[in-house]
């Protein structure tokens, strides 16, 4: 695994600054200004995790407990959990705000928190970011969970909106053995 690229400590606050309002508008329920948070062409996906077996000839390699041999992702085997587009996304925004949207009445309570943001690349008009978060959720009548993982996005420099960053792809490794968590349909 390589290590972050330096950047300055202005870049590095407008990035950490660009996470803290994105987990801000995602717990105020403020979808529409998420929305406009995300490129047109993002690529938002949540792999699927198997208990893969070692493979011993990899004995003595770091290559041999890669988390990476434990994820499913669309373009090899298996099923990824989320594979979506701007699209899908601007469809479960404007549904979250439809009457008729029984699964999250009353809405849940969030709360994320976003740490270890880490700059692994930068360009002149786009950055990939490493980070962690915790999620925890709760609902009226149903016991609270918390949700952790990794996030591995790519923002770009957008001088269309305040945040001054736009979300162009992100992929969000969970970390869990079996899946008893209420729901995967969250926005991480």
């Amino acid at each position: 695994m390589s290590l972050s690229v330096a950047v300055t400590a202005d870049t590095q606050r407008a990035v950490e600054r660009f996470y803290a309002y994105e987990a801000r508008l995602l717990d105020e329920r403020q979808y529409q200004q998420w929305l406009a948070l995300l490129s047109e062409s993002i690529s938002y996906i949540v792999p699927a995790r198997v208990n893969a077996a070692v493979d011993n000839r990899q004995r003595g390699n770091e290559s041999m407990l890669a988390v990476a041999n434990e994820l499913e992702r669309a373009d090899g085997e298996g099923c990824p959990l989320r594979e979506e587009s701007y699209i899908h996304l601007m469809l479960r925004v404007e549904r979250a705000y439809k009457p008729n949207s029984w699964s999250e009445n009353p809405p849940a309570r969030t709360r994320r928190l976003v740490a270890n943001i880490e700059v692994m690349e930068a360009t002149e008009d786009s950055f990939t970011i490493w980070s962690h978060f915790h999620l925890h959720y709760a609902r009226p009548g149903s016991r609270s969970c918390l949700y952790s993982g990794q996030r591995k996005d790519v923002i770009v420099i957008a001088a269309d909106t305040d945040a001054g960053f736009k979300l162009a792809g992100r992929e969000v490794i969970l970390d869990y053995a079996d899946i008893e968590l209420p729901t995967v349909g969250l926005l991480f």
